[in-house]
């Protein structure tokens, strides 16, 4: 019985330092992506406002490099938004957000999502984090698969990685929702198999 309380507070203990560390990495790309970005511009639109009597082909080239600052600032700000909570999950669903993911993230992937409906949101929402913690881990020079399909009462989803990649913090998330997963590594990578109940 103690080994069973000591196994859930040291699980949620986990979650919390997983969840901090989220949030920094959330922090950080704020302050040293979007946040950098917009000083950025404001720097470059106060020396396109100054150049514009005195030089005004110099303030329209400036001005030019700004669009496409702004347009790269609206695009990390984008990625960073789905990455805490993915609007495409709602409207397009998840095998569309998983794509989205992976096409974002630089990583080729395969995509097998089933027609899945009457999942709690949290449920959807774990699997699709799991699936980008993977595509995250195994960056763009790797590969990644992923199954996903309704079996009986639970949500299964399989995932397989290449290169080898270390996905431990997966269990946690997945069972303080009442789920099962599996991590095991294979020859040339790493499969996740887990499945999270309606």
């Amino acid at each position: 019985m103690q080994r069973e309380v000591d196994g859930l507070r040291e699980s949620r203990r986990r979650l919390v330092l997983s969840g901090d560390a989220e949030r920094r990495r959330t922090e950080r790309a704020l302050h040293e992506g979007v946040q950098q970005d917009l000083v950025a511009l404001a720097v470059n639109l106060q020396l396109a406002g100054a150049l514009v009597e005195s030089d005004p082909a110099a303030a329209k080239t400036l001005l030019d490099e700004t669009a496409r600052d702004v347009q790269r600032a609206l695009d990390d700000t984008a990625r960073l938004a789905q990455r805490i909570h993915p609007p495409l999950l709602e409207a397009g669903g998840l095998a569309a957000a998983l794509r989205a993911a992976a096409v974002g993230l630089g990583v080729p992937a395969s995509v097998d999502v089933a027609a899945i409906h009457g999942y709690a949101t949290a449920t959807v929402l774990t699997v699709y984090r799991c699936c980008v913690e993977a595509l995250e881990r195994a960056g763009s020079d790797g590969r990644v698969t992923i199954a996903v399909r309704a079996d009986d009462e639970a949500l299964v989803f399989d995932i397989a990685t290449q290169p080898a990649v270390e996905l431990d913090a997966l269990r946690d998330r997945v069972e303080a929702l009442g789920g099962n997963i599996t991590i095991e590594a294979e020859p040339d990578g790493t499969r996740v198999t887990g499945a999270l109940p309606r």
